[in-house]
């Protein structure tokens, strides 16, 4: 039978990761990349994926790989900000992997949490609250990178499509606040954007309110006959 017990520790590793994910989001909110903040956000934005997989219990086959990118990311920034290019792509791949990989493996760790408690732990709340930062992080990067491929403006009135930019623009859509001083300029952003504040509403009235309703509820378990 497959062993669901989870290993000792795991109650502070979705707290730890979730403090990361929010220092991530703000870091890259608040700062305007020079060389050395560069150097930083990869290297933050790394150690985030990590703590995602720590939180998933992976395997060291698919730990390792992400290491060895995660440092060479950094060994890129280096090199970009010694250039003088402080926003070149080492922070772009970083942001890429980390909306990319860990929402899956956050939502593996709740599961097995889940299956191994019986129960719903604060532990469920903090990974699916973590899955939801992580969602506005993604449409953020998605932003940015039409933006960056698209071959003209994101926002309209021409305003840069810059990562704090686009995380404000994320996460004021997720949250359906909408302030309107930034808005998409084309079809495509437009429905990305109303896909976002749909995704985020139903994400919040039925994942987030169901994990928190049920915490502390034991599940019955089933007996063998």
């Amino acid at each position: 039978m497959t062993d669901w017990s989870p290993p000792p520790g795991r109650r502070q590793r979705f707290g730890l990761l979730l403090s990361a994910i929010i220092i991530a989001f703000a870091v890259q909110g608040i700062a305007s990349p020079n060389e050395w903040q560069a150097i930083l956000i990869s290297a933050l934005l790394g150690v985030t994926l990590l703590l995602a997989l720590w939180a998933a219990d992976a395997k060291p086959v698919f730990v390792r790989p992400v290491v060895v990118i995660g440092v060479g990311l950094v060994i890129l920034s280096t090199a970009e900000a010694i250039s003088g290019n402080p926003r070149g792509g080492a922070i772009h791949v970083a942001n890429a992997l980390l909306v990319v990989l860990a929402p899956p493996a956050i939502v593996i760790g709740v599961v097995r949490n889940l299956r191994a408690r019986q129960t719903v732990t604060l532990e469920a709340v903090l990974g699916v609250l973590s899955v939801y930062i992580l969602l506005g992080m993604f449409f953020a990067f998605l932003f940015g990178s039409i933006d960056r491929l698209g071959g003209n403006p994101f926002f309209a009135g021409g305003q840069p499509a810059t990562v704090a930019q686009c995380l404000y623009f994320s996460f004021t859509t997720l949250t359906t606040v909408g302030y309107g001083d930034l808005t998409a300029r084309t079809n495509l952003g437009h429905t990305l954007s109303v896909s976002e504040a749909l995704l985020g509403q139903i994400y919040l009235v039925t994942v987030v309110s169901l994990i928190v309703a049920n915490l502390g509820r034991s599940r019955p378990v089933s007996r063998s006959q």
